[in-house]
């Protein structure tokens, strides 16, 4: 039970998230009308990726309040700044009606779920390890990452739904605002489950709790951690933000498919990544997470852009289907491993912050942007099929930290010898 209640607000968080870039074109029809379509969606796609920039703050003002007060208040933080700025884009007017203050108030609304959402995943990840029986930590922590699934699973069933009961006309006009209302009609419920969590145990057990000042110097003393685990997440955000929040507009900007062909792929993409991400993560249980971390990696250089310029050569909802389901099976069990890999290499003391702030920085730089810079590659290179050169730059990223990560601390994690030594 208390792994569904850490991990509803993460629900929440993706949702919003992965609502936002669903509905991306009609949102910059709504508040950036420009007069040209692609100038439109870029501004949208901008202020989707604009909300990560704020999660490295986020990461290390609430990831130090958390490291001192304890996981159970952050996470209760966390949840109701999430919810300010999805009712703020939610009920919001648009341009015509407020004329330029609306951008504006979308942009504040995106930036505050960003600061909020720059610690509620690895606040989070952090629960779910602390509490994790010996032996099962990557597959309690990859119930962080599912929630997240359930959440695109949710998102693009309202829309599959949606798009078979209301005509287009009406979708643009204000059916896009209802899945972003339904989220604000559940926030209530998961505040009332956040509620009855308990602090773990290995938080209580501390003896010292170190003020936000000397959190932040632990922090700048581990940098090195901090950098390798960024490049680390870089293939998770990458993948995930490709596979979920793109491919609506990636199926009808760059292949031309019916809109709810690319919300039914969506939709088994949340599925399978569902079922991967506990897979995987039980497996990195039994024979570590190195190995996982190295194949996945390896065989998303291999076949990413080939299975794009596949896709791309005669596009269709089964070809559309095949490779993102072959994505997926990479992001999930590239994931199940990663994030008990990322909980175990920062030192506990600063284990909230680091975590957060190492994965928004991968999600700030990289990930956040996956939308609007694989519509801008395809613009100026006139060829559909470069999100799979991004996703093989991601995939390098990872493999990269990984081998290192192995050099620096052999069979142990590198955080683990730092802190002890």
């Amino acid at each position: 039970m208390a792994v569904l209640r850490v991990s509803s607000g993460n629900f929440l968080e993706m949702y919003d998230f992965m609502v936002y870039g669903y509905y991306a074109t009609y949102i910059a029809k709504v508040f950036f009308p420009t007069g040209n379509d692609f100038a439109s969606l870029m501004l949208s796609l901008g202020t989707f990726g604009a909300g990560f920039l704020m999660r490295p703050l986020g990461a290390l003002v609430l990831g130090a309040y958390i490291d001192r007060h304890g996981r159970r208040a952050g996470l209760l933080l966390t949840l109701g700044l999430m919810a300010v700025g999805t009712l703020t884009i939610g009920l919001l007017p648009g341009y015509e009606t407020l004329g330029v203050l609306a951008p504006v108030l979308i942009v504040l609304g995106r930036l505050l779920q960003g600061f909020s959402a720059g610690v509620e995943l690895g606040g989070v990840s952090v629960y779910l390890a602390e509490i994790a029986t010996p032996g099962n930590k990557g597959f309690y922590t990859a119930w962080q990452s599912g929630s997240q699934q359930v959440a695109v699973i949710v998102a693009a069933s309202l829309g599959v739904l949606m798009s078979a009961v209301l005509p287009p006309e009406s979708i643009a006009l204000w059916g896009w605002r209802l899945p972003l209302l339904v989220g604000c009609m559940i926030v209530p419920l998961i505040f009332l489950l956040r509620r009855s969590l308990e602090e773990t145990e290995a938080f209580k057990a501390r003896t010292h709790h170190p003020s936000a000042a000397q959190i932040l110097r632990s922090v700048a003393d581990n940098w090195g951690i901090v950098l390798l685990g960024m490049l680390l997440v870089t293939m998770t955000t990458v993948s995930f933000y490709l596979i979920t929040a793109y491919t609506p507009t990636f199926g009808s900007q760059a292949l031309h498919l019916a809109g709810i062909d690319s919300l039914v792929v969506t939709l088994c993409v949340g599925i399978t990544n569902l079922i991967w991400l506990p897979l995987a993560g039980a497996l990195s249980d039994r024979i570590g997470r190195t190995p996982i971390l190295v194949v996945c990696t390896v065989l998303t250089l291999l076949t990413a852009y080939p299975a794009m310029q596949w896709l791309v050569s005669a596009p269709s909802f089964d070809r559309l289907l095949a490779v993102e389901l072959w994505l997926s099976f990479l992001y999930g069990s590239y994931n199940g491993a990663m994030i008990p890999f990322l909980t175990e290499i920062m030192p506990e003391e600063v284990r909230t912050t680091g975590f957060s702030l190492a994965y928004s920085l991968a999600t700030a730089t990289f990930g956040g942007f996956t939308p609007a810079l694989c519509t801008w590659l395809i613009h100026a290179t006139g060829n559909p099929a470069m999100p799979g050169v991004w996703l093989s730059f991601a995939a390098l990223c990872g493999l990269a930290a990984t081998v290192v990560m192995v050099r620096r601390g052999g069979r142990r994690p590198v955080g683990e010898i730092r802190a002890a030594g």
